[in-house]
């Protein structure tokens, strides 16, 4: 920043003594003559011959050029509802216009600037899939932006699901198949399961997404699984440590041929292992706690 001292009285040479004015420009406000788009061209050469200038006609009580200036530092208070607060740890530390970020109006948009955002912190989050969640307010509205399945929890967003009994009737009783989780699992390893079931990906339908874990988990021809019955949903919500776990399961029941035996396709490991039991010894198993 340049800087300029200023004498305390500006003199003409020693034999004449008399005080110099610059010519008063020809405006009825020279401290005003310059605009902020000329502020550039405005030298220490002006600053003097504004300063120095004929003040006679000028009024000490007009302050108007003051509040201008106070006016420019205090301007667009009415616009303050346009910014949202900046918030860590819980404080405000700033304000952030709502416009700022305009590439993040669409979905997809969105979905790359978090989806980055987890990769940085992926190694706090277990299991990550590339499987990606919708975020909407509820089932079956707009889509904000898509998330990493493994990350929902740890953004306390609701997921959604699907679950599946597959059962066979013999000799007048009915026999519940069941899937033993995989130890490779990062989720509830080695654990019993439904015969069916997995997480309900975006951009397909609760139907259309339970044949296809049919066919990948229990190979379930599509020719059978069109058959299953929505039973209802259920909710619940597991927080754990930095996990705020919000689901919500569709559940269907599927009868399957006496003779059916699932086994899994390859293409994932959710089960490992199958059996069949009567359901009055099924429901004797989390009474047992073995599940």
């Amino acid at each position: 920043m340049a800087c300029y001292r200023f004498p305390a009285t500006i003199v003409a040479p020693r034999a004449s003594r008399h005080r110099i004015r610059a010519q008063k420009p020809s405006i009825s406000h020279p401290k005003r003559l310059f605009s902020a788009a000329s502020s550039a061209r405005f030298g220490w050469d002006d600053v003097l011959r504004v300063g120095e200038g004929n003040q006679e006609d000028d009024d000490p009580s007009d302050l108007r050029g003051y509040f201008e200036k106070v006016w420019a530092c205090n301007r667009g208070s009415e616009k303050q509802s346009e910014f949202v607060p900046f918030l860590v740890e819980d404080q405000i530390v700033g304000y952030i216009h709502k416009g700022l970020h305009s590439s993040l109006k669409k979905p997809d948009d969105r979905t790359r600037a978090v989806g980055h955002v987890i990769k940085c912190i992926g190694k706090l989050i277990p299991g990550i899939r590339n499987e990606l969640y919708p975020v909407t307010s509820s089932f079956g509205m707009p889509i904000f932006f898509s998330l990493e399945r493994a990350a929902a929890p740890y953004f306390g967003i609701k997921a959604y699901g699907v679950h599946m009994n597959g059962y066979v009737e013999r000799d007048g009783q009915q026999f519940l198949w069941l899937g033993k989780r995989s130890n490779m699992k990062p989720t509830f390893p080695g654990m019993l399961d439904h015969l069916v079931a997995g997480g309900l990906p975006h951009g397909i339908t609760c139907k259309e997404n339970l044949m296809k874990e049919c066919e990948e988990e229990a190979g379930i021809p599509r020719s059978i699984s069109n058959n299953a019955i929505s039973v209802g949903a259920i909710s619940y919500i597991d927080i754990d440590k930095y996990k705020y776990k919000r689901d919500v399961l569709f559940c269907y029941d599927l009868k399957l041929p006496a003779g059916f035996i699932p086994k899994n396709e390859g293409v994932c490991f959710e089960c490992t292992s199958f059996a069949d039991g009567n359901f009055p010894h099924v429901l004797v198993i989390p009474q047992i706690g073995c599940w």
